[in-house]
């Protein structure tokens, strides 16, 4: 008995190690990227131009999956990649090649339309819907999607019901962070 705790031990230990490595890399991915911005080869533009010429980011928070496919021989262990307009979830595998578990698109043109329309969150209280959008057959979305004031923030909830697969759902979040004396919409 104490052989299979051990085993079972050392085994657990080596899933959080190597879910670890895979968080930093991801962070490591994260912090590098940058929507819409090339560098042109030979440049010498700095930091600081840079971020003087960015409006802000657009944080997307994935919250959480719901019903998601199995695809190993007892369960799953997803990953979320987002694409521009896209976003895909696989099933990450070590040692053999990743399964797709779904797709879903979603626009964020009405996120995007609610953080110009509403420049003065300070007259706005706290918890008020902005905007609504339906689910329909042109959206992903599994239910209807709030865009709301929280804390001096707009967000945006989204469940996203997975295409291309036997069933499954992705909650979201989007979070614009502005940054201060950055360009506005």
């Amino acid at each position: 008995m104490l052989s299979i705790s051990v085993e079972v031990e050392k085994e657990t230990r080596n899933l959080f190690q190597m879910a670890v490595q895979r968080r930093r890399r991801l962070r490591a991915k994260m912090q590098s990227l940058v929507v819409g911005y090339t560098k042109e080869e030979g440049s010498d533009e700095t930091t600081t131009n840079f971020m003087e010429s960015l409006m802000g980011l657009l944080r997307i928070h994935v919250k959480r999956g719901v019903n998601l496919a199995v695809r190993d021989a007892r369960s799953s262990d997803p990953y979320v990649v987002v694409k521009m307009g896209k976003q895909t979830v696989y099933d990450h595998d070590t040692f053999t090649k990743d399964d797709k578990m779904g797709d879903a698109e979603f626009e964020v043109s009405s996120y995007i339309e609610a953080l110009r329309k509403h420049t003065n969150l300070e007259e706005i209280p706290n918890g008020t819907v902005l905007s609504r959008l339906q689910p329909n057959i042109s959206n992903c979305l599994a239910e209807e999607s709030l865009i709301y004031l929280n804390d001096g923030k707009i967000l945006q909830d989204l469940v996203l019901r997975l295409g291309n697969v036997e069933c499954g759902e992705v909650e979201i979040q989007l979070e614009w962070i502005h940054f201060p004396g950055s360009k506005t919409f």
